[in-house]
């Protein structure tokens, strides 16, 4: 049983109900709905398969929406245009001065001229284009090629170390949100964010509709998160570190320092942790990932993220389901080298009572390693006790029971926590317990033998008492 989750991208190699089922037998916990590309009646069509075979129990599998944001990009062309190396040409910002002449280049983004400097950098096309600013005109921007590349419409342009002036929610990302939340998405991972102030505008919006179940997962994908990743932590409820965009923002070769650094504050924080891109690219074409992505996996998992996410490998024909099977195999043979200490992380956003819980969670966590029991059970509303089990990273597989739905879904991403619905959730902790018992030797993961920890709430006078045991299964029936 493998401890890190695995998100996989939906699209028309796997949309199918029968994709969707082998994806979760390959051990896949979250659909990706990319909105870069997706459209809505299609969404709407496969979300309504995954909540078809969740209401059946054939899966449990969560919905992540990944939003497109305010992005740059070049103009249409009618014909893509081939660049050599040190060609000089134009990127003009006022479409009225621009003329498709084979040439030149149109770009979106209005500031363009006034935002750049003689010796700056512009990224093409995800970077395969570097041009270099040679001169500045009022109404374009005089560059060199510094490497060939065929461009062709609508290419999307990075700018590297600079502030973009952008409005932060467009019309189209706030008709994403209203379908997510129309359509019941348990995850909105929100691209481009560069400050705290973004997420909570997300927040805002999300809450003014009733949306409160929905969780926030700030996309890293830029510079500005260097001296905003403290406050973008603290106000999102789990961080992605896209590696795509990043890559182009920052220098390539500091990317890996930049992840960890990601991942250690994440676990510092108690927040959970997803790497994302490029994981088994070759994968999209070949049955067979290369040994650096093999070992890129397994490093990502040796940095103990809570999960990894794959793009077009399970996006784009030809070996999604194939290419899930082997990151799992990758996933557990890095685990099995593991040691899991349990580090300590910060209280920052928890209650009093919150306090209380994760210590109770912090001793559990220790018993269970000092008396080797075989699992760590969780009762819980909110799923937050799930959360804090998880960020301690245990070393026994932890079962989380809820019997708020929305709850076990945003389990489903945190690290080595598999949830479970209790539709008999019941006031009394005992029934709960024994519910909970039965449903995991139905399922075979426990046995008569099974010695486990428990941790509930005790109804007493109304209040909630936090409570540990432990129970052997054989003497608890």
């Amino acid at each position: 049983m493998k401890k890190t989750k695995i998100i996989a991208t939906i699209w028309p190699s796997t949309d199918s109900e029968v994709s969707i089922k082998k994806l979760y037998e390959s051990w896949v916990n979250i659909i990706r709905f990319n909105f870069s590309h997706a459209n809505y009646e299609n969404a709407k069509l496969v979300k309504s398969r995954i909540d078809k075979l969740n209401k059946s129990r054939e899966t449990c599998l969560s919905a992540l929406l990944d939003t497109k944001w305010p992005e740059i990009r070049t103009g249409d062309l009618e014909t893509k245009i081939q660049f050599e190396k040190w060609n000089i040409f134009k990127i003009f910002v006022d479409k009225a001065k621009y003329t498709e002449d084979g040439k030149s280049l149109f770009c979106d983004y209005e500031y363009l001229v006034e935002d750049l400097n003689i010796g700056d950098i512009i990224e093409i096309d995800s970077g395969l284009m570097k041009a270099l600013v040679k001169a500045k005109n009022k109404d374009y921007l005089e560059v060199e090629a510094l490497s060939p590349c065929l461009i062709g419409s609508r290419r999307h342009i990075n700018l590297p170390g600079k502030r973009i002036r952008l409005p932060w929610i467009t019309q189209k990302d706030k008709e994403d949100v209203f379908f997510a939340i129309e359509n019941k998405y348990d995850f909105i991972a929100q691209s481009f964010v560069r400050s705290k102030v973004n997420v909570l505008e997300l927040r805002e919006l999300l809450d003014s509709n009733n949306a409160f179940h929905i969780k926030i997962i700030a996309k890293i994908e830029n510079e500005e998160w260097v001296e905003n990743l403290d406050e973008i932590i603290e106000v999102a409820d789990g961080i992605m570190v896209a590696r795509w965009d990043l890559w182009i923002e920052v220098p390539i070769e500091s990317l890996p320092i930049f992840q960890r650094q990601m991942v250690s504050k994440c676990l510092k924080t108690g927040k959970f942790v997803i790497i994302a891109t490029h994981l088994l690219e070759t994968m999209i074409e070949s049955p067979f990932p290369t040994r650096a992505e093999v070992s890129d996996v397994f490093n990502s998992v040796m940095q103990k993220a809570d999960c990894l996410m794959l793009s077009g490998e399970t996006a784009m024909w030809k070996y999604p389901i194939e290419c899930v099977e082997m990151m799992t195999k990758v996933i557990v043979a890095a685990e099995n080298q593991i040691h899991y200490k349990h580090h300590d992380f910060e209280n920052n956003g928890l209650t009093p009572r919150d306090i209380e819980k994760k210590l109770l969670i912090k001793s559990s966590v220790f018993m269970a390693d000092e008396l080797d029991v075989d699992a760590i059970l969780i009762f819980t509303r909110s799923g937050r006790l799930a959360r804090l089990a998880a960020s301690y990273r245990p070393k026994k597989p932890v079962y989380s029971f809820s019997g708020d739905f929305h709850s076990v879904q945003h389990m489903n991403i945190l690290f080595w926590v598999e949830p479970f619905l209790l539709n008999s959730w019941s006031e009394s902790s005992k029934e709960n317990v024994t519910s909970s018992i039965s449903l995991l030797l139905e399922k075979w993961k426990l046995t008569r033998e099974s010695k486990v920890i428990v941790i509930t709430d005790i109804q007493k006078d109304g209040k909630e008492i936090p409570a540990i045991e432990i129970i052997t299964i054989r003497d608890f029936f």
